[in-house]
This record gives C-alpha cells, sequence and structure tokens, in this order.
C-alpha cells in the first residue's frame, strides 16, 4: 500500500477523541506485523482505548521513536464539502479529518515501515501511536511510562504535528480546569434569599481576566508568539431558566505558558480567588481537565541537528501550540516536533494536508532508517 491508500484507510476510522479506538488499533497492528514490525497494544485505564506500540529492527539498541496520535476531534461543522471520513483527493491536497492532525504522519510512518524492514537496521526504530491527545495528552504517559519494559533508552523521539516538515525544538505547556461555583436556588422575585452562581462566577471571572492580562508583563521567552504566558476563559455554563436563581455554574480556563514556568502555578492565583468565594456561602470546586509541559531542546542538541540534516532545514526556535512532545522530554527522552501538514489547517471544515507533504516526510523517515543502517 502507498501513502495515500494507508492514509485513505485511517481516515475512515472515525477515531474522535474520547471514544473507543480499538477499529484503528486493530487494523494498525495487522498492518505492522505484516511488514515484519514487533507490535505492543498498551490498554489504557478508560478500558476502551489503547496506544500501540511497535518496533522495526533490533529490539535491542538505543534508537528512534516517530510518534503520534491516532484520535482526532470532531467534525460536525456544518461546511465540510465532502464526508470528512472519506479521503478525497483534489488536485494536489488530501481533504479529510485527521489529513493534517495527524493522521498524515502515522500514514507515512506505516508507509515507510516496508522498506524500514528491507535495511539492515543497526537501531531500532519505534512507532509509538497515542489515544487521546485532542483531550489534552490522556493516553501517551501510560505508554511513556511503559517504555523501560518495550525498549532501550531512546535516542530521542520526533513528535509528528503538523508543522509543513520544519524541526521545531520547543512549545509551551498547557493546563485547564474548569471552576465550579454553587449557590442556593430560588424563585428569581426574591433574590435575597438564594445565591447566585452565576454572578458570581461573573465577578470570579473578571478577576481571573485582569490577573490573565499580569501575565504579558513578564516572564518573556521571545522565540514565541505571543512571547508571554496566557490565560483565556473557553466555556461558561450555568442557570436553568430566567426566572430561576442560578445554584450552579462552571467555568473552563485554561494556561500556555512559556517553558521555565510551570502551567499549574500560574493558576494557582485562580484557586485562590476560587476559595474565598467561600467566605460569602459558596460552594465551590476546582477540577483538572488537563495539564502537559513545554518543550525545550537545545538548539545544539544532536536531535536537532540530525533533524536539520534530515530536512534539510535548520530547526525552528519554537511554535505556541503544544504536543506530547514535552510529556518525552520530561520523562528524560530528548524530543522534537517534525511532521507533515499545516497546524492551521487543523480542528476546521475541509482539513487537508499535500501529497508533496506527505512524499517529503516519508522520505525523513526513510532517510532516518538510512542513518540507523550506516
Amino acid at each position: 500500500m502507498n501513502v495515500e491508500e494507508i492514509l485513505a484507510r485511517l481516515i475512515a476510522f472515525p477515531s474522535v477523541v474520547g471514544t473507543p479506538n480499538s477499529a484503528i488499533v486493530d487494523w494498525i497492528r495487522s498492518y505492522c506485523l505484516a511488514a515484519g514490525a514487533e507490535v505492543t497494544v498498551h490498554p489504557g485505564p478508560e478500558g476502551d482505548r489503547s496506544n500501540l506500540f511497535a518496533t522495526i529492527g533490533p529490539r535491542e539498541g538505543k534508537g528512534y521513536i516517530l510518534s503520534g496520535h491516532m484520535d482526532v476531534v470532531p467534525a460536525g461543522e456544518s461546511d465540510w464539502s465532502s464526508d470528512p471520513f472519506v479521503l478525497r483527493r483534489e488536485g494536489d491536497k488530501l481533504y479529510g479529518r485527521g489529513t493534517s492532525d495527524m493522521k498524515g504522519f502515522l500514514a507515512c510512518a506505516l508507509a515507510a515501515l516496508p522498506k524500514l524492514a528491507g535495511m539492515n537496521l543497526q537501531r531500532p526504530v519505534h512507532l509509538a501511536f497515542s489515544y487521546d491527545e485532542e483531550a489534552g495528552a490522556r493516553g501517551v504517559p501510560h505508554l511513556i511510562a511503559a517504555l523501560p519494559g518495550l525498549c532501550d533508552p531512546p535516542l530521542g523521539a520526533i513528535i509528528g504535528e503538523p508543522s509543513r516538515m520544519q524541526a521545531v525544538r520547543a512549545h509551551k505547556g498547557k493546563a485547564a480546569v474548569r471552576l465550579e461555583v454553587i449557590g442556593r436556588s430560588g424563585h428569581s422575585s426574591r433574590p435575597d434569599l438564594g445565591l447566585n452562581a452565576v454572578h458570581a462566577m461573573a465577578n470570579l471571572i473578571t478577576e481571573v481576566v485582569a490577573y490573565g492580562q499580569s501575565l504579558t508583563k513578564w516572564p518573556f521567552d521571545h522565540d514565541f508568539a505571543p512571547p508571554y504566558s496566557s490565560l483565556q476563559v473557553g466555556v461558561i455554563a450555568g442557570g436553568q431558566a430566567v426566572n430561576i436563581i442560578p445554584d450552579r455554574c462552571t467555568a473552563d480556563i485554561e494556561v500556555r505558558a512559556v517553558p521555565g514556568v510551570s502551567p499549574s502555578s500560574v493558576l494557582e492565583p485562580v484557586r485562590t480567588r476560587l476559595a474565598a468565594l467561600r467566605d460569602s456561602g459558596f460552594d465551590v470546586g476546582w477540577h483538572e481537565l488537563s495539564t502537559y509541559p513545554g518543550l525545550s531542546l537545545a538548539e545544539g542538541s544532536e536531535l536537532a541537528a540530525l533533524l536539520g540534516t534530515l530536512t534539510g532545514h535548520e530547526p525552528l526556535a519554537a511554535v505556541s501550540y503544544g504536543t506530547e512532545a514535552g510529556l518525552y522530554q520530561q520523562a528524560g527522552i530528548d524530543a522534537i516536533i517534525c511532521g507533515p501538514g499545516d497546524i492551521d489547517r487543523a480542528h476546521r471544515p475541509n482539513e487537508y494536508i499535500e501529497i508533496g507533504e506527505l512524499a517529503g516526510c516519508q522520505k525523513m523517515i526513510e532517510d532516518l532508517g538510512k542513518h540507523l543502517a550506516a
């Protein structure tokens, strides 16, 4: 199968984040086994989702990990021009949910597998395919924790998020939480007898947004755009009807922090402000939704130099979106981002990838194999 045919098969699996993924895992497992790889399916604690780890070449020895996620965001937007789970070719573009983010990279790795199997690899190439990355990288920590039993310590991990095949050395970290305010319900004609959770949350959000503005002043990392940590309120929910005092309100907020700043620590002043509502009779809840660290790979690292050689371009210093790369680095494995597609096409209708990008990515992976066979 060529890379386009493999991508068509992968796109046909509606592996939406947070849903069972046995169908796509089983197909990839069968494909890898047929190519001569050693495969381990690693179930997550949810029971209906799994990571997949495959090795081609000698199992012993320090090699490289090609890392990607099998899940995609939902495709419920009304302005898709075709079925998002049927790959559609138009000129040099291939359309479908996940083409850029990031089944295109998975397809390239799988397409390269038979050629890698035919090389005299002196060190292994590992495929590490995770689940629920789009929910805050929930699947890959379980896979990373299992790596000592799956392979020798890797020389590095290439995370194939869409970067137009430009290697990237750093990204911001992220933490997301749900704030919950619980008041007391009642008839809206007697506000004195209730505790309006929406009003309390509105005041809290005003304070949180003002605090978020203070993050723009320090600390700075000018490799990023913007060059500071950021905070935003993304979702608010509360109330039942206009004539009922709302007894519950929630707000989802996220922080994206420059490397060297813990995203969770940035949220601590928000936690303090939320807890202060107890003094006014409210109950509160703090629910962590997701967190992952930033990535910061040294410019002079061997992995950065290798990717510069494989791509023919000096790696970029940083991007502002997040990936699983920071989790690999946190585990002591050097990591870098490099994959086909463009992040600006992700999470929107008519997502696509260019055929030339797939060809370039497959060549990079096969050239990595030649490097390991030298």
